[in-house]
């Protein structure tokens, strides 16, 4: 029997957003997750109009960490200008009579600029609960900001170094020099940027789960339910369940997959999920854990009996037996999938199933500035290889090393293929 949910069973509902304005400026979110229930974080942020906004696939921040399975208050600016110890108290204490934020006591803090961290710093002293806190500022900011009696993780816009930073036992700081304002961090300002903030984000578990116990989730299993119900059970509505409401597929050679569920959702429908061959199956042979992603490495092997729109599209089958290095980094928020970018050797795949010809025309001079001889053309062999590029992820010493620099320029006759 399957440890997964039956798929002949409706698969669980993704949790409805449930925000309580606790007052103007101050609200909570329950965590997000099929668990439910987490720790709790404060969140110190711009004011907002819609704090459950998601965006091209971009949730607020309070969606955000209620997604990673934390129980979140969020504070606006406009709250903490009306009285900054008065709007944490109540903030600790809506999380220390809530229900769902477990254990109680054990509280993180994130301020969205140098200007709220410095408002909320002199008053962490007399908040025990709050046992650690990240801060986004810019570089310049850096010498002029307040201090705390807790572990600290600063993440600072500008600046030259583009390495770990740590200046005390409590303090730790990362530096992004590609972007120029702490509000890189803000979704939807203009200042966003998706990548620098995902990776600040991973550091910032990385920093804070240890200190807060969690949340943990067991990333594996997640993962290898998600995979089950795409190749296995082949059930899109299940599928669909294990992930976040907007989650995203790229896959890189092709540009194949989908942003946000309703397309995210037709593209498991109609291009991947039912259109992969019988035979399908995935050899793993190595698997990396981190904070909140998992990176496997595996051969996607496969008779090529269909067209395959996802991975080859536009080609007929070829009814050839193909194992294709494959890699796949997934991000996984809380206990849900966010999202996966899959890649592949392309080359091989062409060439393991005849559609890649070992020699190609070369489009221009050779180096040495040689030309073909009238009625030849120049061709070089292609430097991609078959079966044995599998063999060797495989097996390291199946396969010599280096064969590929006996490759070769060759002239041949114009008309010959």
């Amino acid at each position: 029997m399957s440890k997964y949910n039956d798929i002949s069973q409706p698969p669980p509902p993704l949790p409805s957003p449930n925000l309580v304005e606790l007052e103007e400026g101050l609200k909570l979110l329950l965590p997000l997750t099929r668990r439910g229930h987490g720790p709790g974080i404060v969140l110190l942020t711009p004011n907002t109009d819609d704090p459950l906004a998601i965006r091209e696939g971009v949730p607020s921040l309070l969606v955000k960490w209620a997604e990673e399975g934390y129980a979140v208050v969020g504070i606006e600016e406009r709250a903490l200008d009306r009285g900054v110890s008065t709007s944490l108290k109540a903030a600790l204490k809506a999380l220390s009579t809530c229900e769902k934020c477990e254990p109680k006591g054990k509280v993180g803090l994130v301020a969205y600029s140098a200007g709220l961290w410095d408002k909320a710093a002199p008053v962490l002293a007399d908040t025990p609960e709050v046992l650690a806190a990240i801060l986004y500022a810019d570089a310049s900011e850096q010498k002029s900001l307040s201090q705390a009696n807790i572990p600290v993780l600063q993440q600072l816009a500008g600046g030259e170094l583009t390495t770990r930073q740590i200046s005390s036992t409590i303090l730790s700081t990362y530096f992004y020099p590609d972007v120029q304002s702490h509000r890189f961090a803000i979704p939807f300002s203009e200042s966003f940027h998706y990548n620098t903030e995902a990776l600040s984000h991973t550091r910032n578990l990385t920093f804070l789960k240890p200190i807060m116990g969690g949340p943990y989730f067991d990333l594996e299993l997640i993962w290898d339910e998600h995979t089950y119900y795409e190749f296995s059970d082949r059930s899109v509505e299940h599928t669909m369940s294990t992930m976040v409401q907007e989650p995203y597929v790229n896959h890189v050679p092709t540009m194949t997959g989908g942003v946000g569920r309703a397309a995210l959702t037709s593209f498991y429908r109609q291009n991947f999920i039912f259109l992969n061959s019988v035979d399908t199956s995935m050899e793993l042979l190595s698997r990396t854990i981190g904070i909140d992603r998992i990176i496997d490495e595996f051969l996607f092997k496969f008779t090529h009996d269909k067209e395959l729109d996802w991975f080859l599209p536009g080609i007929p089958p070829t009814f050839k037996k193909a194992e294709i290095p494959f890699h796949a980094v997934v991000n996984i928020r809380g206990d849900r999938l966010y999202h996966e970018h899959i890649n592949w050797d392309q080359g091989t795949a062409l060439r393991q199933l005849g559609l890649m010809p070992e020699y190609l025309p070369y489009p221009s001079q050779l180096v040495n500035g040689s030309e073909s001889t009238p009625g030849k053309r120049y061709e070089y062999r292609v430097p991609v290889g078959g079966i044995e590029v599998a063999s060797k992820l495989r097996d390291r010493n199946s396969v010599s090393s280096n064969e590929m620099f006996k490759f070769q320029v060759k002239e041949v006759e114009e008309h010959q293929t």
